[in-house]
């Protein structure tokens, strides 16, 4: 036999593949971490095809025990990977005859490697996205305990980074917990999309077999077969929208990292991280840097990256299936690497992080952060909020000029501003009277934080138990 006839497409050629178009066109390095997910399915297609007649039942049992050991061989780091074999469908193929002999080669009958790989993908990515659900519930969970904790830690609230009004530090933490459910619900809505089989397809036109392709749609957990031949072998959108959904994740997660480097900073010295989440200076003795959520804001841009590699690799593909779709698999395997590892860093930093409640409410103090508060009251004293606003204005540059807070002006300088201004206006200009009055669905009243954290938990269970039921 030729080389070129010892591949799986070799009976076509004349002469042996050249040794840098072997390895160039090789997936084998990467794409072997499907095995798991190629046997699973290649079980699947060797029972429907038993079912159906095209092998008889003690063809499918030498099959299936033939995957199983190979499984378990690769499980155990036994098994010999060959680059010459192009991808792990054929390794695995090739492994399947050496151990079961010709009755390997009926396996693929039926099917294409076009199909099985797009199989592999939606298999292993609907693991994935399950491991990452479980990730999210847990950093979910974390944020809601913070919350409960901190739910009367005042803190400036800022806008354009700038002190803006205080709020608390609980209601800021629910704020991420917002952020990062609209993520699970992204990446759960993904995974219907995902949980569909192409396998069926074959090459791109179905196949002449009479196969059931709902009973191993079944088998495999897939929701339904896919309904057309041509999209099935040549879509990529699943991994788009995964890529797309794990983007926003890291931005998310990226802001989330920013305000701790901020705040972890002697500047503001809002919070410290634990020693075990942070890295020192060789040169600098004194330093104790955040690079873990610094990675986590430079990793964003990594994913980033990938979503517009795949949107590019598919903008100009003729239907059906194309040698440009093997450039998926490096940035969906990283994509899910990055966001598993992100999750986890979030998950494992945050508990240990300590609270500076004192530094936190000096600084709420600072920049005249009731000054809203005090337009408000003059409101409800009658006077049209656009004046209130004038008199406030004029009353917060006379504190920058004298370096006062505005609950440290006396009633008459106050009055001097607005006659309508009475003695009860300190309740008002308090940091605890400023948070307290956003006593409303989503304000920043410590009640209403808790009463937040406690719906935000039942969401959590109910997510949670519905998943599982």
């Amino acid at each position: 036999m030729s080389d070129a006839a010892r591949k799986p497409w070799g009976g076509r050629f004349a002469e042996p593949t050249d040794a840098f178009v072997e390895r160039f066109t090789a997936s084998i390095g990467f794409d072997r971490r499907l095995a798991h997910h190629d046997i699973i399915g290649s079980i699947a297609h060797a029972r429907m095809l038993g079912r159906v007649g095209v092998l008889t039942a003690d063809e499918v049992d030498t099959i299936v025990a033939g995957l199983q050991g190979i499984d378990a061989d690769i499980e155990a780091g036994r098994f010999e990977w060959q680059i010459a074999l192009e991808d792990v469908h054929m390794n695995i193929e090739t492994a399947l005859v050496a151990r079961i002999g010709e009755i390997g080669k009926k396996l693929h009958t039926a099917r294409s490697r076009n199909d099985q790989v797009a199989t592999d993908v939606r298999l292993w990515l609907r693991d994935e996205l399950d491991a990452i659900d479980g990730q999210l519930y847990q950093a979910l969970n974390v944020l809601v305990d913070l919350a409960e904790r901190e739910a009367d830690t005042l803190m400036p609230g800022f806008t354009h980074l700038q002190t803006a009004q205080p709020i608390t530090f609980g209601h800021h933490l629910l704020a991420w917990f917002e952020m990062l459910a609209r993520d699970r619900e992204r990446f759960v809505d993904c995974r219907r999309r995902v949980n569909v089989m192409p396998l069926g397809a074959a090459a791109l036109a179905g196949t002449s077999f009479p196969i059931d392709r709902a009973f191993t749609a079944e088998l495999l957990g897939f929701e339904r077969p896919a309904e057309n031949s041509l999209d099935a072998v040549s879509d990529r959108d699943f991994a788009i929208e995964f890529v797309s959904a794990a983007a926003l994740l890291m931005t998310h997660l990226s802001r989330m990292s920013e305000e701790l480097v901020l705040w972890s900073s002697a500047q503001f010295g809002f919070v410290s991280l634990a020693d075990a989440w942070c890295t020192g200076s060789s040169i600098m003795p004194q330093k104790k840097n955040p690079d873990v959520p610094e990675l986590l804001r430079g990793k964003t841009g990594r994913v980033n990256g990938h979503l517009m590699a795949l949107l590019t690799l598919m903008k100009a593909q003729p239907l059906a299936y194309n040698k440009d779709n093997q450039e998926d698999k490096e940035p969906l395997f990283d994509t899910v690497d990055t966001v598993r590892d992100s999750l986890t860093a979030l998950a494992g930093m945050l508990p240990g992080m300590t609270v500076n409640a004192a530094r936190m409410r000096e600084a709420a103090r600072a920049g005249f952060a009731t000054a809203t508060d005090l337009a408000d009251y003059l409101v409800r004293r009658g006077l049209p909020f656009r004046d209130a606003h004038e008199v406030v204005g004029r009353a917060v540059r006379e504190g920058v000029a004298s370096g006062r807070d505005l609950a440290e002006f006396s009633l008459d300088e106050l009055r001097a501003f607005c006659p309508l201004i009475e003695a009860d206006v300190f309740a008002v200009l308090t940091l605890e009277g400023s948070v307290a009055a956003r006593d409303h669905l989503g304000g920043t009243a410590p009640s209403q934080v808790r009463a937040a954290a406690a719906r935000a938990r039942a969401r959590l269970d109910s997510a949670e138990h519905a998943r599982r039921s």
